[in-house]
């Protein structure tokens, strides 16, 4: 039943039902604050974003959009698609706050860059990420529903309505261009 209740919700929040919105987001806080730590898992220790503030962050910026959510699945992958876009902005932030921010930047010597920081991973798969979506779309939600978002195999095929085959194929894809992409 609370499957069913959850997909009606989410149906109706995207419709513009606020009352709904209020219903659903403690019914779904859970999962949504999983999703997040799996991420996390695999960041850096001195990340200092936190789960629970990215799922504050991501609810607010979902509510703000006035997005109509089809359905459960096609919530989880907008979801997805803006956890990603929340961490890729974070860390964004956390690399011009460490190169100075806003104040002017003078090169006193000539040495090799350090090495990246919290942050900078995010950001060149964010890039690689956007040359794949150029290139195939659904491969490039594969790896935001499977990376960013967690999503266990099932879960991801539902949500972008492929089979799981074509899912582990396209994941397949994905890791290896990436790492292919990604080499130092």
């Amino acid at each position: 039943m609370a499957s069913q209740e959850i997909t009606e919700l989410i149906r109706l929040w995207g419709q513009g039902d606020r009352e709904a919105a209020n219903r659903l987001f403690p019914m779904i806080y859970e999962e949504l604050r999983r999703m997040a730590h799996r991420y996390f898992r695999r960041e850096e220790p001195q990340n200092t974003l936190q789960a629970t503030a990215l799922v504050h962050d991501l609810y607010l910026k979902l509510s703000s959009q006035g997005l109509n959510f089809k359905d459960r699945n096609h919530f989880y992958t907008l979801a997805a698609r803006q956890m990603r876009r929340l961490l890729i902005d974070h860390a964004r932030a956390a690399k011009a706050d460490k190169r100075g921010g806003e104040m002017a930047r003078v090169e006193l010597v000539q040495e090799p860059a350090a090495s990246a920081g919290p942050g900078f991973e995010a950001l060149a798969l964010d890039e690689a990420l956007t040359v794949l979506e150029s290139l195939d779309l659904r491969v490039a939600r594969v790896v935001e529903l499977r990376y960013f978002a967690g999503l266990t195999e099932k879960d991801a095929a539902e949500a972008l309505d492929i089979s799981v085959a074509t899912l582990k194929r396209d994941w397949e894809f994905a890791q290896a261009w990436l790492r292919v992409r990604l080499r130092p």
